[in-house]
């Protein structure tokens, strides 16, 4: 540890890094000047000759001159060579002069801009930043400036200065303020995908955290790398320690260790358990992320594991006392703020976050105008609340619901939770968290049949089938009524959410051209393909809330994505416009004429009777209304997406800790349908009843004697064949049997059937 330095005032003001600089640009003008001297004689004597001799008549003189000549052109092969050396010298000292002198005016125009170290040790003066909805009610504001209660460090507990140390900067008693190793460690980490991992020391966080703007720039960079090296020639390592301890963001209004304890814990830094101080160790880096009361809480303990685990890689901590400390049960002190629409607010504090940083979040005084609508926020919210309760005997414990405008993807509701306050998990996101969709994701899959050629006439065999696996177990997907409906439309199949043909029809397109399509319309959520299979088109990838709103918008508004989008607009403290996103420019990235078809069919109340009876709660009385179900085979997930041209109404239910449901929930009649109706009939109470537009691309189409729908100059693609057979039943009659078939089944014709 080194010892600190007694600072004089001259010491501090005659600081080297204006000095030096100052000093190399006058050294190389004196040694720019002192050069040019011997170039200027050098080229002189260059030009010198010897005076030529009248050869004299006899022999002697003869030779004495042939020895002269000999001398001067030794001598002036002598000249070229030296001058040739002296000029290389010289041109490399001027080069490298020169590097010094740009080098040294580099260093001092940032010299200029760099605040001083000694402002550390001052506090600085924190606003009030502001959070609106789109019609300026205030959701909840942040001001957070007196909640910060210093702390001797050598107070507090030997394993929480350990795990400080160990989690963000194991070297940091022994580098000047920069980490070289650290650098290239966190370089490393980042490469290879395992992990992220920052590479800043402690001494470059508070510098960080304090004195600059979190802007990712090199510029910026380079400006945290000086002041960390000058601060440590300023103060001393635990000086520093102790400071970033105390001005470190631990989330919320938790500025410093003590008042983070106090804010989670309800108690003094120096009485933090081993469990508590290792996870409040981890924080810091990513405090909203980390947060046990933030969008992500189970994140905050695998955080924490990643500290132990640093520690016991340092010898701070045996593998036991490892164990004992994740194992312990950490006790958070509940909060309560008055806060509206928390699961939304933390969501936008996140996206600031990461894009200002926390101190400008929590102290900048911005204000930030957002897309909610809290009438319709506090609607959704009730209804959430209300029907969850009533489902409790079918073992449901949670709910979540999702509002948007269909024209812009904004976000007018964000429904996380029945309850953001309840004891345990009631700030876990479900928006934001992966679930598995059910038959919610088949629209995807049936969305790029149709980008093939294939169209709502289009029959599909929803017949008995095993599709060969690499792990050599076939995989045969069965229909949630356990029975088999022989030939059916895609229309039907897709409507009444048959199993099979969804399956089928993802044989057919290919699995990589349904992900691109999936990943295109805003599902974030599929980035390995190669662990996917034909269950995907069932639900078998996890997908957020959030990005199938996205999904689904993209069909309301004819195939035109716009990502979900929270913020409208954010003003700093002088009122400057810092974003401003109320005219988004949405990307194509389906037809017209394919959002269409799928819009068409999901809002047929005809297609989804075989399934869904002639009424049910998926009809809005008076409205055209698309509308789809998912419910995971498990029956721990289970979905409703409708749109209108107007709105995105998604909603889900289930379990935060992925327990299944009752297995007699029925997607349809109960679990996220009933919340799902509500909040639609809600929305379109006075509103016109507002049909699809149909593209000038969509025709009326016949298909096998099927009136249907198609688009113009597209010829529909066939997923089955007709097979003709004779059979002969006695010596005189032969009987033709017609059957369909695809690559792995068939199914006979029924002459008297007609097929929908």
């Amino acid at each position: 540890m080194k010892r600190q330095r007694k600072k004089t005032k001259n010491q501090i003001n005659l600081n080297p890094l204006f000095l030096v600089p100052l000093a190399l640009i006058k050294i190389g003008q004196i040694s720019l000047f002192l050069l040019s001297l011997p170039l200027l004689l050098i080229k002189k004597l260059s030009k010198f000759k010897l005076p030529k001799l009248k050869r004299p008549k006899f022999k002697l003189l003869k030779v004495y001159l042939q020895k002269i000549r000999k001398y001067r052109i030794a001598i002036s092969k002598f000249k070229k060579q030296r001058l040739t050396t002296i000029i290389k010298v010289q041109s490399v000292l001027i080069i490298c002069l020169l590097f010094a002198a740009l080098y040294s005016y580099f260093l001092l125009r940032l010299a200029v801009q760099l605040p001083s170290p000694e402002l550390l040790s001052v506090a600085p003066r924190p606003l009030t930043t502001q959070i609106l909805d789109r019609n300026g009610k205030l959701l909840f504001q942040f001001y957070e400036g007196q909640n910060r209660q210093p702390v001797d460090m050598h107070t507090l507990p030997k394993y929480l200065i350990n795990a400080t140390i160990a989690i963000e900067d194991k070297n940091f008693y022994s580098h000047l303020g920069f980490d070289i190793e650290g650098i290239i460690r966190a370089i490393k980490v980042d490469f290879s995908g395992d992990r992220i991992e920052g590479g800043s020391t402690i001494t470059q966080q508070l510098i960080k955290n304090t004195l600059l703007t979190p802007d990712k720039t090199f510029k910026r960079k380079i400006k945290e790398l000086i002041l960390a090296f000058w601060a440590e020639r300023i103060y001393s390592k635990d000086e520093i320690l102790q400071m970033y301890l105390n001005e470190a963001p631990y989330g919320g209004p938790s500025w410093g260790i003590e008042a983070a304890s106090q804010t989670y814990f309800g108690k003094s830094a120096k009485d933090l358990s081993l469990g508590e101080a290792t996870f409040l160790a981890g924080l810091p880096v990513a405090p909203t992320e980390y947060s046990p009361f933030g969008i992500h809480p189970e994140k905050g303990k695998e955080r924490q594991k990643e500290v132990l685990r640093r520690m016991i890689e340092d010898d701070y901590l045996t593998i036991d006392q490892a164990k004992s400390a994740l194992a312990e049960k950490l006790q958070f002190k509940s909060q309560s703020i008055d806060i509206k629409a928390p699961h939304f607010v933390m969501y936008v504090r996140s996206l600031l976050s990461s894009k200002y940083g926390e101190r400008v979040v929590s102290q900048g005084g911005l204000k930030v105008i957002t897309t909610l609508d809290l009438n319709l926020q506090e609607m959704a919210q009730n209804i959430v609340t209300k029907d969850v309760a009533e489902l409790s005997a079918l073992n449901v414990g949670n709910g979540a619901a999702m509002i948007s405008d269909s024209k812009n993807g904004q976000i007018l509701a964000m429904v996380g939770s029945k309850d953001y306050f309840e004891q345990g998990s009631g700030n876990y996101n479900i928006a934001l968290a992966i679930r598995q969709p059910g038959s919610s994701i088949k629209p995807v899959t049936y969305a790029t049949g149709f980008m093939q050629g294939y169209s709502p006439a289009t029959i599909l065999l929803d017949t008995p089938i095993s599709f060969p696996q690499v792990s050599g177990k076939p995989y045969t997907p069965v229909n949630y009524d356990g029975r088999f409906h022989g030939p059916t439309t895609i229309r039907t199949a897709l409507g009444s959410s048959y199993n099979i043909p969804a399956v089928k029809m993802l044989a057919v397109v290919g699995l990589p051209n349904m992900i691109k399509t999936a990943t295109d319309m805003g599902i974030t959520t599929f980035t390995n393909p190669e662990n996917y299979g034909l269950s995907l088109t069932l639900g078998g990838g996890g997908v957020r809330l959030i990005d199938m709103m996205t999904v689904y918008g993209t069909f309301a508004s004819n195939g035109t994505k716009h990502n979900s989008q929270a913020i409208l607009t954010v003003y700093d403290s002088n009122g400057n416009t810092l974003e401003d996103n109320r005219h988004q420019d949405g990307k194509q990235v389906l037809s017209q004429d394919v959002a269409y078809l799928i819009s068409n069919i999901l809002s047929d109340p005809v297609a989804r009777t075989p399934a869904f009876g002639p009424h049910s709660l998926l009809e809005i009385q008076g409205h055209t209304v698309a509308v789809k179900t998912g419910t995971s085979d498990d029956k721990k997930d289970n979905w409703v997406f409708g749109y209108t041209p107007e709105y995105v109404v998604g909603t889900w239910v289930g379990n935060n800790d992925n327990s299944p449901m009752n297995p007699i929930l029925t997607s349809g009649i109960t679990g996220a349908t009933p919340i799902w109706h509500d909040i639609m009939a809600q929305l379109l109470i006075n509103r016109p009843n507002l049909a699809f537009s149909r593209p000038p691309g969509i025709i009326d189409t016949v298909v096998g004697g099927r009136h249907d729908i198609g688009i113009i100059g597209v010829t529909p693609k066939s997923a089955i064949a007709l097979n003709k057979t004779t059979k002969k039943e006695d010596l005189t009659n032969n009987k033709e049997i017609i059957t369909n078939s695809d690559q792995s089944s068939s199914f006979p014709i029924d002459p008297n059937k007609v097929v929908q």
